[in-house]
């Protein structure tokens, strides 16, 4: 009787184990024209709410139970892909995606509820994503469309000034950026000191800049992560695309080499303003090229292989008296391999290079410098569930650091050769990372990032009386350079100094539905390489400096808190946040500090601490003819570098001081309108306050030499920067079959003319005999034309 009773209940338990068993979907999206994997898209299914998006290799994993489901995929710059499937094994389905139409409507683009859904509910906060397409309706100078130009009308984004290289994240130092171009790391982002980017948007198939709830996949940098990819190429035909401006053109080729197996991309830029200052015998010239280059061969339906570069390089004299060359020369290597359909990872070797140099005439002065590195990099992303997914790796880096190699200009100059100390050093991290949802409203992100860096020899380190490189004079009241009493020479690889640090990262999303949610996220992140420089903009001229005893590694915590809506199925979408910011051992530079050539750089470097916090607000119009978003800021960037005993003032009295890009109001308005087919219209306004900087407040006469008399450290500020920028887009024939597809770009920088003041200069008036500040501008009003094609 027993055996009969056990008989249906063991039956009915295995019948119900069936039905529950689950089976894994898995493949890769890409885009139908040209086979590019297409990274971040969403996967939704509908039945059960269970929504992921792609990785950086457009690759994807989900379990489900057995049964029948409908998947919707959606990009915000390709057609909702719908399709039935169903599931009884585990399944590897490769989905395409075919582009939105040019010639449609804006309005006629719809987001989907799942596309809302999945921007609400992940717990991936302060991060801003922009497409290419959106950053090509941005006016930008000289005609140039500038990828870095478009962040800075993001909200927490600031550059140091008009024209300036660089830019400042949630109040941190430019250095505080980690650049990543297909995951090398780029170190200058501009080309003729801010005027153009590095990155060539025609070679830019996705980026994304993160603020915030940094994943610990990322380490290094303490104020953002700039992530970047370039294209595969196209493997199904030969294309080719360009623009030919009034200062600088370009060209993009790509196709197949192997087809729908292996492609190529190539694109190149160069400035050619240079020759025309020749013809007109203007002494001064300044120009710059760069090159991007990709391959990638898929070997199999499990393992494909890229190989991506990038080759920049500026050059410019002036009046062959001073002469400045800085350039980037980017090399990567992957291995991507798909274990199972549930683990992918992916291998890199990256080299990565930036050199500037400086030639002086009347000081008869040749001086180069250098930075690069090696890294090695293997990461892992592992579905483990469609509750839980895993990332995890591991990351090496060797850097070697040339702070100047000194020569003589000709065989006429005095300059006796000398090299500054090299240095080396060698970071290395683990990490792991876990998205998990805990609910249908609670999801998280978090993980633990461990880092080691170590500074190596050979070297010789300069041994300090009573262990100071910096003293303080009571009498005079100034700090003075240490008294060496000796050095110790370590030799090739020996470890000098070591840090280490856990980093953790924490970020939560609780959804109220599909369209309202709060987020909140902390990370703590440290930086073992510093940018020596004691301007808020970046010069080619800085340098880069590993940490040692002296300058040691900065320490960010941070935290963030955000509401998150989206209104009208969509249409419109409202991010919000407030922002904490603690950084430790931040470094400043006594007064009187001398960067340039210096091999003894901590002789003049007092320690201390920064904090910033804030608020932001983006609303965005999403779908219409008329898109675009409106962004706000309003935050406090403060630096305090305290005396190192009660004798001691530190700088500003110990008391805390504007750090240099600390703004207080950064308002941007940026739009796009679609009037007809042929005629399309973009602009930005900005407004900044007057970045902070320190100013004379009185003068006095010594030995016949009037002298300036300077008050507290960056208690003043420049006038504020504003300016508006129009563009329009003319596409003759939108509607053509033909190959050959053209526009017309027109635009209009600055348009009424505003004179930003890059800096002030004082000075005495020589027919009044009086003080006066002279405002020194960059831009006036810019106007363009650019004619792009591609066929």
């Amino acid at each position: 009787m027993k055996n009969k009773l056990y008989a249906p209940l063991f039956l009915a338990v295995s019948v119900s184990t069936f039905s529950q068993e689950k089976v894994t979907l898995s493949g890769t999206v890409a885009n139908k024209s040209n086979n590019e994997t297409l990274i971040g898209a969403t996967i939704s299914v509908q039945e059960t709410g269970v929504v992921v998006s792609t990785n950086s290799y457009g690759f994807y994993s989900l379990t489900l139970p057995q049964g029948d489901y409908t998947i919707l995929i959606n990009n915000s710059e390709f057609e909702t892909f719908e399709e039935k499937i169903s599931l009884t094994e585990n399944t590897k389905r490769n989905f395409v995606l075919n582009e939105t139409s040019r010639t449609k409507n804006i309005d006629e683009v719809v987001l989907t509820k799942n596309s809302t859904k999945a921007n609400i509910r992940t717990p991936e906060m302060s991060v801003n994503k922009l497409s290419i397409a959106t950053i090509k309706k941005m006016p930008a100078v000289m005609g140039e469309v500038d990828v870095l130009k478009s962040i800075l009308q993001l909200p927490g984004v600031s550059n140091a000034q008009e024209g300036g290289s660089g830019f400042n994240v949630r109040g941190g130092s430019a250095d505080g950026n980690l650049v990543l171009l297909d995951e090398a790391v780029v170190y200058n982002t501009s080309h003729l000191f801010g005027f153009f980017s590095v990155f060539n948007s025609d070679v830019i198939k996705d980026l994304k800049l993160y603020k915030g709830g940094i994943p610990s996949n990322f380490g290094g940098r303490i104020s953002s992560v700039l992530d970047i990819y370039q294209k595969e190429g196209n493997n199904k035909e030969f294309h080719a695309n360009g623009g030919i401006g009034a200062v600088s053109s370009r060209l993009l080729v790509e196709g197949p080499i192997a087809k729908e197996k292996a492609s190529f991309v190539i694109a190149g830029r160069a400035s050619y303003a240079h020759l025309f200052l020749k013809l007109a015998d203007e002494p001064n010239s300044a120009y710059f090229y760069d090159l991007n280059a990709k391959l990638n061969y898929k070997i199999n339906d499990k393992n494909n292989l890229y190989l991506s570069g990038y080759f920049g390089k500026d050059d410019m004299s002036f009046n062959k008296s001073l002469m400045n060359d800085y350039g980037n020369s980017l090399f990567n290597a992957r291995w991507n391999h798909i274990f199972s359909d549930k683990l992918f990872s992916n291998a890199s070797l990256i080299y990565s290079k930036y050199d500037y140099g400086l030639k002086i005439k009347f000081a008869g002065l040749n001086w180069k410098s250098d930075i690069r590195n090696y890294n090695f990099k293997y990461d892992f992303k592992h579905y483990l569930s469609d509750k839980i997914n895993l990332s995890y790796g591991i990351n090496a880096i060797y850097y070697q650091f040339n702070p100047g190699t000194i020569d003589p200009f000709d065989e006429n100059s005095p300059v006796i050769p000398r090299q500054i100390a090299k240095k080396n050093a060698f970071e290395s991290a683990l990490y792991i990372n876990a998205e998990q949802k805990l609910s249908d409203k609670l999801s998280v992100n978090y993980g633990l990032r461990y880092s080691n860096f170590q500074r190596l020899g050979a070297e010789k380190r300069t041994i300090y009386e009573n262990g100071q490189a910096v003293v303080y004079n009571p009498e005079l009241k100034v700090y003075e350079e240490g008294t060496p009493i000796g050095t110790i020479d370590y030799g090739k690889n020996k470890k000098i100094i070591s840090f280490d640090n856990l980093e953790p990262r924490l970020a939560v999303a609780y959804s109220f539905n599909n369209n309202q949610s709060i987020k909140a996220s902390y990370n703590r992140m440290s930086q073992y390489v510093h940018l020596i420089s004691n301007t808020a903009s970046v010069s080619p001229l800085d340098i880069w400096s590993p940490s040692d005893q002296y300058l040691k590694p900065e320490i960010l915590d941070q935290v963030a808190l955000g509401y998150f809506q989206n209104f009208k199925s969509g249409k419109y979408s409202l991010e919000t946040e407030v922002f904490y910011k603690k950084i430790k051992n931040k470094t400043d530079y006594v007064d009187g500090a001398d960067l340039i050539a210096n091999d003894a750089i901590e002789r003049v470097l007092l320690t201390g601490e920064a904090r910033s916090y804030g608020l932001e607000v983006l609303l965005r119009k999403n779908t219409g003819k008329l898109t675009g978003w409106l962004s706000y800021t309003l935050s406090k960037a403060e630096q305090r570098t305290p005396g190192r005993n009660a004798e001691e003032p530190g700088i500003n009295n110990g008391e805390w001081y504007r750090a240099n890009y600390d703004k207080t109001h950064n308002f941007s308005l940026t739009a796009a309108y679609q009037l007809t087919k042929k005629w399309s219209f973009g602009g930005i306004f900005t407004y900044q306050t007057g970045r902070a900087a320190t100013f004379p407040n009185g003068k006095y006469q010594y030995q016949g030499i009037t002298v300036a008399n300077y008050g507290k450290r960056n208690a003043d500020s420049l006038p504020a920067y504003h300016h508006l920028d129009l563009s329009a887009t003319w596409t003759p024939k939108p509607d053509s079959t033909k190959k050959w597809k053209s526009e017309w770009v027109f635009s209009i920088y600055n348009v009424y003319g505003r004179k930003n003041a890059a800096s002030l200069t004082f000075g005495q008036n020589t027919d009044t005999g009086l003080s006066e500040a002279s405002r020194i501008s960059i831009f006036g009003i810019i106007p363009s034309v650019t004619y792009n094609f591609k066929f």
